[in-house]
């Protein structure tokens, strides 16, 4: 009995392990293939890749060839290849964190930009996502609380997608620039509040909500930032230091860099402000060490691109059926959300930009990037629809609003940032 309950067993593991590795090797392919095709159009390569997931979902490959859509992802549970995704974005973040020269904000000028950027990026399409929502909840959302459904929608106008950002001003050579810091630094911000009110609506939700714990949510991300910073200083002092990056990164370096990482992301996972962040903080607070960065990018980089990314990035298009939205009625309510969520982001940060003394090229430029919505906003979406405050229509809406925004930053960048001044690195490959 027991022999034969634990052959079945691993048969099953086999099992699981044979449909998960020809999903990655699917979602590989077709992500570096659709990744290639949309740099030859001058995409960046995460815009590609997320068009690789609606490929791969039930938008086309679910559509033409259903059964073959259903053999390759539906024979075995999601949660293996949902985990890898997972890990491949908190790693992705700590190199975002990691890539950003957060100096320049030193400077006042450049604090008050990112604080006028943030705010206005955070309040202008919240507000314009709540009106959109209260005029569309009885057509779209007529057995949702209109009042929780109003709030997600209004949240995820309002947030910024750090992860796909970063890999966009990778590319544009932003990384280490004035721009490029106000930009990261204002999109960082406006996801932290974006978590907190995700935080608060989830409670709101179930019925629980109180300011009190607000409260005690911001409360614990403070403790939470001060404990890093001194963690990691005394790590920098005694660790770190002892390390020699001339000649790469060491391994027992990498092992205490993927602890931190992975640490930093549990305490952030269990404060209820996203694993994700955990690894951008930890990413920003060893920034500085330059041979550190260096190393890293060097021995590790790649894989997070090459490997985690594109599973995370076409995976969410998995869950997106754009078919389902079936009449001329549903794609008017789609386009006033693309227009309304575009409008709102961009004009708050661009107005935030020029009220702080900004240039009208660099608050373009700016403006245009914090509009980059993508995966963060798909998390705030995903919550919802497992709350059951969105609906799979408004689900679709959201996520081509999130494309959208992704794919017209590009070609405006490419348009407007060289009026700043900024040469943009021909042949740089994300």
């Amino acid at each position: 009995m027991n022999t034969a309950v634990t052959h079945s067993a691993v048969h099953h593991l086999e099992n699981v392990l044979f449909f998960t590795l020809l999903q990655v090797v699917i979602i590989i392919m077709i992500a570096r293939l659709a990744g290639n095709l949309a740099r030859r159009i001058g995409q960046p390569r995460a815009v590609g890749e997320i068009i690789a997931g609606l490929i791969l979902g039930p938008s086309l490959l679910g559509s033409l060839a259903p059964e073959t859509f259903a053999y390759i992802f539906h024979s075995v549970d999601a949660m293996p290849l949902t985990v890898i995704s997972q890990i491949g974005l908190v790693l992705l973040m700590f190199q975002v964190g990691m890539d950003f020269d957060f100096s320049h904000l030193t400077e006042q000028r450049n604090r008050v930009a990112v604080m006028a950027v943030s705010s206005a990026g955070v309040i202008v399409p919240f507000l314009l996502g709540f009106i959109f929502a209260q005029l569309s909840a009885q057509t779209l959302a007529p057995n949702i609380n209109p009042l929780t459904y109003s709030l997600f929608i209004a949240t995820a106008f309002s947030i910024t997608a750090v992860p796909i950002l970063g890999r966009i001003m990778n590319e544009f050579g932003l990384n280490r620039t004035r721009l490029g810091a106000i930009t990261i630094s204002s999109a960082a911000i406006n996801d932290v509040v974006g978590w907190t009110l995700l935080a608060a609506i989830s409670a709101v939700v179930a019925a629980n909500f109180s300011l009190f714990g607000v409260a005690h949510q911001v409360g614990k991300i403070a403790l939470y930032l001060v404990g890093c910073w001194w963690v990691v200083k005394i790590i920098k002092r005694h660790v770190i230091r002892r390390y020699d990056l001339s000649q790469g990164l060491p391994r027992d370096l990498m092992a205490i860099l993927l602890i931190m990482v992975f640490a930093s992301a549990i305490i952030t996972n269990q404060i209820g402000i996203f694993a994700i962040f955990g690894g951008f903080v930890m990413g920003v607070l060893l920034h500085s060490n330059t041979a550190l960065v260096s190393a890293w990018k060097e021995k590790v980089s790649d894989l997070v691109i090459v490997f985690f990314l594109p599973i995370f990035f076409t995976y969410s298009g998995l869950r997106t059926d754009i078919l389902g939205l079936d009449s001329w009625a549903l794609w008017g309510w789609c386009a006033v959300a693309i227009l309304l969520a575009t409008i709102g982001k961009y004009g708050g940060c661009y107005w935030g930009g020029r009220f702080a003394g900004l240039k009208c090229h660099e608050a373009r430029s700016i403006a245009i990037m914090m509009n980059t919505r993508a995966l963060m906003g798909l998390i705030v979406l995903n919550v919802g629809h497992d709350l059951g405050v969105i609906s799979q229509n408004v689900f679709t809406m959201m996520v081509l609003m999130a494309i959208f925004t992704t794919v017209i930053t590009a070609p405006c960048l490419r348009l407007w940032l060289p009026h700043t001044g900024h040469v943009i690195p021909a042949g740089r490959d994300g």
